[in-house]
C-alpha cells in the first residue's frame, strides 16, 4: 500500500483518537498561558509562534505520543511549516510516530448571525490546499460555530462547510467537516437535532466514494449521530471537548458508540512547561491513555 492508502486504512479501522494541536493566532497565548508561559515571554508573533512550536514539538516528541493510541494530529499552517528533529511535521509525525497529520485550514470565524458563526472566507484556500499536498498532509479541518437552535442558520453553516469540503476532497485531501455547537447554547439538544439532520441530506448528495470526516460536540442526546458514523461517505466521526474538562469530555464520549475524541485543550490539561521531562511524559502519557480508553466504545 502506498503513504495515502496506510493513512486511509488507519484512519477507518484503528481504534485511537485524533489530536489537536492547531491553535492559531488568536488562541495561541491562552494555549501559552495554560501551559505556564506568560505574555511577556514573547514580545512579536514570530516569537510567539516559535514558543507555541516548542510546546508542540515536546508534546509530539514524547514517548507516549505515537501511532499506537493516537491517529492523528491535527496541524495549524504555522507548524506545518516548521521541522521537528530536521523533518518537515508531517513528515516527522507519519514516519516516526505514524501518526497521520491534518491541516486546519480556516481563517476563522466571522460576526454571529441567525444564531450561527460561520467561516471568514478563505481566498486563498486553493494554494493552501496545493501546499498541504506538497507537505504530504491527509486531510484538512475547519470550524464554524453554532449558537442558537436556528434552522436557517445551522442550513446555512452546514451548506458553508460543505461547500468547502468539496474543494477540499476535489484537491485529493480528506475534509473534517466541523460545525460545533456551543456547549452554552440554550438548546443544545434542540441544535443538535436540527444539525443531525441537515448534515445527512449532504452526505447523501456527495458521490459514493467520496469520504469526509466529522467533527462534533458530543451531544445531549446519546449515539443522537449513529446514522452518520454508519454512513457510507463517512470516514470517522470525532468530538470536540468544547469547553468541557477532560474528565468530563472522557464520561461523555465514553457513553457514544463509535466516535472517538478529537481533543485540543482538554487534552494538555495539566501540561506546563516548568515539569520535567518525567512529569511531562508521565502527564501525557496519562493523559492520552484517558482519552483512547474513552474512544474505545
Amino acid at each position: 500500500m502506498n503513504r495515502i492508502e496506510q493513512q486511509t486504512r488507519k484512519m477507518a479501522s484503528q481504534q485511537g483518537f485524533i489530536a489537536a494541536l492547531d491553535q492559531s493566532g488568536g488562541s495561541t497565548p491562552k494555549a501559552l498561558n495554560l501551559y505556564g508561559i506568560r505574555n511577556d515571554a514573547w514580545s512579536n508573533d514570530e516569537q510567539m509562534f516559535a514558543l507555541v512550536h516548542q510546546m508542540r514539538t515536546r508534546i509530539i516528541t514524547t514517548p507516549a505520543f505515537n501511532g499506537d493510541r493516537i491517529l492523528a494530529a491535527i496541524l495549524f499552517e504555522n507548524t506545518m511549516d516548521r521541522d521537528i528533529q530536521g523533518q518537515p511535521t508531517a513528515d516527522y509525525l507519519w514516519n516516526t510516530k505514524r501518526v497521520v497529520p491534518i491541516l486546519k485550514v480556516d481563517k476563522g470565524l466571522a460576526e454571529e448571525a441567525d444564531g450561527v458563526q460561520l467561516m471568514k472566507p478563505m481566498p486563498t484556500l486553493g494554494a493552501l490546499l496545493e501546499k498541504a499536498v506538497s507537505k504530504r498532509i491527509f486531510g484538512t479541518k475547519m470550524r464554524s460555530v453554532i449558537k442558537q437552535a436556528n434552522a436557517a442558520g445551522i442550513g446555512r453553516i452546514v451548506a458553508q462547510q460543505f461547500e468547502v469540503g468539496r474543494q477540499i476532497l476535489a484537491a485529493g485531501l480528506v475534509p473534517i467537516i466541523e460545525p460545533e455547537v456551543d456547549i452554552k447554547c440554550p438548546d443544545k439538544a434542540g441544535a443538535e437535532g436540527l444539525l443531525k439532520a441537515a448534515i445527512l441530506k449532504e452526505l447523501d448528495a456527495l458521490p459514493a466514494g467520496k469520504r469526509v470526516m466529522l467533527k462534533l460536540t458530543l451531544p445531549e442526546q446519546d449515539n443522537l449521530y449513529a446514522g452518520c458514523i454508519a454512513h457510507g461517505n463517512v470516514l470517522r466521526v470525532v468530538a470536540l471537548s468544547g469547553g468541557y474538562s477532560r474528565e468530563e469530555s472522557n464520561r461523555r464520549l465514553a457513553r457514544q458508540q463509535g466516535m472517538i475524541a478529537s481533543f485540543s485543550r482538554a487534552l494538555v490539561e495539566g501540561l506546563t512547561a516548568q515539569q520535567s521531562d518525567a512529569q511531562f511524559d508521565e502527564a501525557m502519557d496519562a493523559s492520552i491513555q484517558s482519552t483512547f480508553e474513552a474512544s474505545r466504545t
